[in-house]
């Protein structure tokens, strides 16, 4: 059965996507000087930056479905701090790489300050996501184990004999 909770699994995927290809992005646009590139960085890194967003909300209400105790709970925590450091670097990444854009001034020292910026966000999303697969493979949160048996079935547990026939 769906809940809200099953959105946070769904949704971390694109920004972790969307910003690691956006930081390529910015790469080759750095390297090569080609504005293409540059541009699909900037769009890429709103996106995925969005997707944080929705990803930290969503993760928050995904995290008051577990019950934390023990190692899963210092699990979590890790988890969550990684994520609201994402989501404090994205966002700021994604404000500064905004307004130099509007200002015109996205060129020198500036646009290296941003990509530092960047880097910085693509590496907390890295270590967010890492702490994130812990959690669900080492920690099995949110995982629901039925080892193939249908406990909820009227067959379960019956025995046929084919000899009560005689």
């Amino acid at each position: 059965m769906f809940d809200i909770s099953h959105l946070h699994p769904m949704i971390v995927h694109f920004p972790i996507a969307l910003l690691i290809v956006g930081f390529l992005a910015e790469v080759v646009g750095l390297v090569l000087k080609k504005e293409f590139f540059t541009k699909a960085a900037f769009y890429l890194l709103i996106l995925g930056t969005l997707g944080v967003v929705s990803a930290y909300i969503t993760g928050n209400i995904a995290g008051d479905g577990v019950s934390e105790t023990g190692q899963l709970k210092n699990a979590l925590e890790t988890h969550e701090q990684a994520a609201q450091l994402t989501l404090w670097l994205m966002v700021g990444a994604a404000i500064v790489r905004i307004a130099l854009v509007w200002m015109k001034k996205f060129d020198g020292i500036l646009k290296y300050v941003a990509f530092v910026l960047f880097l910085a966000g693509v590496l907390s999303v890295a270590r967010t996501g890492f702490y994130g697969g812990e959690l669900v493979y080492k920690h099995a949160a949110g995982v629901q184990f039925n080892f193939g048996l249908d406990l909820n079935s009227n067959d379960a547990g019956a025995t046929t004999d084919k000899n009560d026939d005689n």
